[in-house]
């Protein structure tokens, strides 16, 4: 593990950070936090009334600053949202506040669970299926960059990927012993 005691989970929108974040943090004992709830508390208002307000940059800098503060904490399961990683800085961040896991799926894995999602703006265009696949060709080499641990996503349910990673995490933990 690195030097914070956290896990964070990366990945795609849809792959699941959310859902099986909430079961590791059940399972483990541990406070979960969300980025993007985060900033939607802090900001009173939904994901996409922000990017219509402020744009997609205005939301990043926002991203960038409640990353900055849930990562100067400690003993956080953090689910992050799919763009946290392209910022450097961010993903500078997550790789020194703890353990960082890709939850990998593949853009015709998660199509299904999204197609009629209205809360993704960047899924609101003419194709938003090329759209996945474009987020996925530029940010899959991103979330590898920083990950510690990918696991598979596949058609794993949320408490069979948790099962997966908490297994995963004992064999780190017992490498490293």
């Amino acid at each position: 593990m690195r030097a914070g005691d956290n896990i964070i989970l990366v990945g795609l929108m849809g792959a699941g950070k959310t859902t099986v974040g909430r079961i590791l943090a059940r399972r483990l004992g541990r406070e979960f936090r969300d980025s993007d709830h985060e900033i939607e508390a802090r900001c009173g208002v939904p994901i996409p009334v922000i990017f219509e307000i402020e744009g997609e940059a205005g939301f990043r800098a926002r991203e960038s600053q409640v990353l900055e503060d849930l990562c100067a904490r400690s003993g956080l399961v953090l689910a992050t949202g799919g763009g946290a990683v392209l910022a450097a800085a961010n993903r500078r961040r997550l790789a020194a506040s703890g353990l960082v896991v890709y939850l990998h799926g593949r853009p015709a894995q998660l199509w299904p669970r999204l197609r009629r999602d209205r809360g993704r703006p960047l899924l609101a265009t003419a194709d938003p299926r090329a759209k996945l696949e474009a987020l996925y060709a530029e940010r899959d080499p991103l979330y590898r960059e920083v990950a510690d641990l990918v696991i598979e996503t596949g058609r794993a349910s949320a408490a069979a990927l948790a099962r997966e990673l908490l297994a995963r995490l004992e064999d780190a933990c017992r490498l490293s012993a």
